[in-house]
């Protein structure tokens, strides 16, 4: 006897930690996900149910596994535009949709448009020859157009001689000016097909060898009238760009008091972990909420202050034994493991603390990471 298809609210493509994250409010909200997964154990497929294997480059698996679920959204955004069109085109509503999704895809498409909408960003141009960037001028930022990521893809340039690897990727580049700024920051909405928005506290988010390794939420000594500007910021690209879903708008504050945009993601994003433990709606329940077009949460803190520290690979290759440890030392932290194999530097969890005293917030999300990390507290 045939098992019969279960029918499915959502599917999303790529069975990373994103993926796995939206399931548990997928379940408080009755919310049926389907999943297009890499292998058979990754990150998600160990907790969505309904996984097809496959690949999201090939149009054949990609409709296997979005099957009759009439609303398709991303773990990641390296899905073809002209397969995201061809799943429009049977009926399926990718959210976000090919013409928003581009510009988190293509950094040229990005900055040509954020340029048009005078949206700040760093000075850039698009480069094909190691000459050009000499023109642009010294020190700047190499980039990958499409792929780069946790600081793949991008290069700091001092001479010609740092051009030899930037140049061999063949790929298409642009050249950014090196930002002198103080601080990174992040700015995240959630934005419903009908045009609902509501925004999150702007946060800070500390970098290690260009991944992201602690956010604080919010941003602490942030000055309203920019925060209020890099909030305004993520609603005008979240409208202009018809992003459906949840927004992440990676920005620089710089030493001078601005905010210039650095990246785009559309999709749940590390920046905004925190709201699992730390908001009264989390970034990947409003994501479901947005996609699904039902009211959104609301974004308001659960605590004055909420630490996020991502658990990045190092001397710990049990995670599971080392669980209790971090747990015994601070019961009040939560902890988020992946169920990824431990790689150095490879994110395979994170942990959230909240509190009313930020030094003591985040000595306890610090102390929590480091006994995961290397089995030592910080």
């Amino acid at each position: 006897m045939t098992t019969p298809r279960i029918s499915h609210d959502v599917a999303v493509i790529g069975g990373g930690q994103l993926a796995r994250m939206m399931q548990p409010p997928a379940i408080a909200l009755g919310i049926r996900l389907a999943l297009l997964a890499e292998d058979d154990d990754v990150s998600a497929a160990q907790v969505i149910r309904d996984y097809e294997v496959g690949d999201h480059t090939v149009a054949a698996d990609l409709r296997r596994a979005v099957g009759d679920a009439p609303v398709v959204t991303f773990d990641h955004e390296h899905v073809p535009t002209d397969l995201l069109r061809g799943l429009d085109a049977d009926g399926h509503a990718c959210r976000p949709g090919p013409d928003a999704l581009i510009h988190a895809q293509d950094k040229l498409v990005m900055r040509r448009r954020l340029s048009e909408l005078g949206v700040p960003c760093p000075r850039w141009a698009q480069v094909k020859t190691p000459a050009e960037v000499a023109e642009f001028g010294f020190p700047a930022i190499v980039k990958t157009a499409r792929g780069g990521y946790d600081g793949k893809g991008v290069w700091k340039v001092d001479s010609l001689t740092d051009l030899t690897e930037p140049f061999e990727a063949d790929a298409d580049l642009l050249v950014e000016e090196l930002v002198d700024f103080s601080r990174e920051l992040s700015a995240q909405v959630a934005r419903s097909p009908s045009g609902e928005i509501v925004e999150y506290p702007v946060v800070e988010s500390r970098q290690k060898d260009g991944v992201c390794a602690e956010v604080v939420a919010p941003a602490p000594n942030l000055d309203p009238t920019l925060g209020e500007k890099a909030q305004a910021i993520a609603r005008t690209i979240a409208a202009e760009l018809g992003v459906v879903g949840m927004l992440a708008v990676e920005l620089f504050e710089t030493k001078d008091g601005r905010v210039l945009v650095n990246e785009l993601a559309m999709r749940p994003h590390n920046t905004g972990h925190w709201s699992i433990d730390g908001a009264i709606t989390s970034q990947f329940e409003n994501h479901l909420r947005a996609v699904c077009d039902l009211p959104l949460g609301s974004t308001e803190p659960r605590q004055e202050w909420s630490v996020m520290v991502n658990i990045l690979g190092g001397q710990v290759t049990d995670l599971e034994a080392a669980r209790a440890l971090a747990l015994a030392a601070e019961p009040d932290v939560k902890i988020h493991l992946y169920g990824k194999a431990v790689k150095p530097g490879r994110k395979v969890g994170h942990v959230t603390a909240v509190g009313s005293e930020l030094e003591e917030v985040q000595r306890r999300a610090r102390r929590s990471a480091a006994l995961l990390t290397n089995g030592e507290p910080a």
